[in-house]
């Protein structure tokens, strides 16, 4: 059976990256300066304009229009040209309340890593695949991929008159659920007045997508439209209003997996959105890499101030050598599911987090939860559970 798969993925100086990019810079600026930081930050960027807002507990001050101007610059845009605009406030004691005393340690239960309650409610997905060495999808790597290269040659002048704001997407067509061709590139990147669309096709061409595709190549029938909508001259915040969080699908799976709705940038790890978010994928990975499954999805579910998940599941779509109960058994065995335990075991407040909020959450070797160090004894716990189903 023939179908198509489509993800995209979006340049640093998208409007909507920026801001979650902004959002992370102050996040992991308060978590250097305190380790212990609550941080829920919001951006928004229009024309001219940068707002934060958010509730920010941290014991020492953060210079947050030093770091909104500084990201600015590394993005590309001119940070005189912004005015900035900050409303911040404590988190909420009611929150913190929660979070500092989980729901088990107020009933008189005292397990390891069981007084710190979930920062929120709500479902957290992970995902992976066998069909790309990342483990992601392969339309998303791919889109990942272009505007990388897209921001690189900028960056390092290798096309001349591009700018800051730009996108890709990709569609792969899948036979039998295996990726077998390029059916369609869209690459959409602002550029200034002088730049003919010729001009921007053939450096395209000849400097990112060549390139992007050599492991996986386009053939002559590869649909290629590049900026279909005509000149992109006007962009970034004056073209189009930016948010935090408004672009999940590129932060996670592509829109080609489960996501609970919860953004992950600007938040701290007590904020199950992100650190279970990213213990999901870590346990979904563990599953493929063991050669349990070909594809496999975990959800976790979180009450807000109470340390131990409400539901934990694992489904593997059809494709596990092993049932998919004895994964989940053998998972919650291996793998610690209280935020106190996955702050600790992923090394959340120690992390980069402006790294994570362009080109996806899961796309470096260098994250820790896209570590899989814990094979060897997560497979001798599915051995062990499946010999007694046995």
């Amino acid at each position: 059976m023939t179908t198509y798969k489509t993800a995209e993925s979006v340049c640093a100086g998208h409007p909507d990256k920026l801001c979650d990019i902004i959002a992370d810079s102050i996040l992991e600026a308060c978590l250097r300066k305190d380790k212990a930081s609550r941080v829920a930050c919001e951006v928004m960027a229009t024309k001219g304009k940068i707002i934060v807002a958010g509730e920010i507990t941290c014991s020492e001050k953060i210079d947050i229009r030093y770091i909104v101007r500084n990201v600015l610059k590394e993005v590309g845009y001119n940070s005189l040209k912004f005015l900035i605009y900050v409303y911040v406030h404590n988190q909420s004691a009611d929150i913190a309340a929660g979070v500092d005393s989980a729901l088990e340690t107020r009933n008189g239960v005292n397990e390891q890593y069981g007084s710190v309650g979930a920062g929120d409610q709500g479902t957290t997905y992970g995902y992976a695949t066998k069909e790309t060495r990342e483990m992601l999808p392969l339309p998303l790597v791919l889109s990942h991929r272009i505007v990388k290269r897209l921001d690189d040659c900028r960056k390092g002048k290798l096309i001349k008159g591009i700018l800051p704001d730009g996108k890709a997407q990709v569609t792969v067509e899948y036979k039998d659920d295996t990726p077998v061709r390029v059916k369609t590139i869209v690459v959409s990147v602002q550029h200034d007045k002088e730049k003919t669309q010729a001009q921007l096709r053939t450096d395209i061409l000849n400097n990112v997508l060549w390139q992007c595709f050599e492991d996986f190549p386009f053939d002559d029938e590869t649909e290629i439209l590049i900026n279909p909508s005509g000149k992109f001259i006007l962009g970034g915040p004056a073209a189009d209003t930016g948010l935090t969080g408004r672009k999940l699908m590129v932060d996670t799976y592509g829109g080609l997996a489960s996501h609970g709705g919860g953004a992950l940038c600007g938040k701290d790890p007590t904020k199950v959105d992100r650190s279970g978010a990213y213990m999901a994928r870590h346990i979904a990975k563990h599953i493929v890499w063991c050669g349990y499954a070909k594809k496999c999805e975990v959800s976790i579910s979180y009450a807000i101030g109470k340390a131990n998940p409400v539901a934990f599941s694992i489904n593997t779509l059809g494709t596990s050598t092993v049932a998919d109960e004895i994964l989940a058994i053998a998972a919650q065995e291996v793998f610690n599911l209280r935020p106190a335990a996955i702050i600790e075991k992923l090394r959340l407040r120690n992390v980069i987090y402006s790294d994570t909020a362009v080109y996806g959450h899961f796309n470096s070797c260098l994250f820790p939860w896209e570590d899989v160090n814990k094979f060897s004894e997560f497979r001798k716990a599915v051995e062990k559970y499946a010999d007694r189903e046995d």
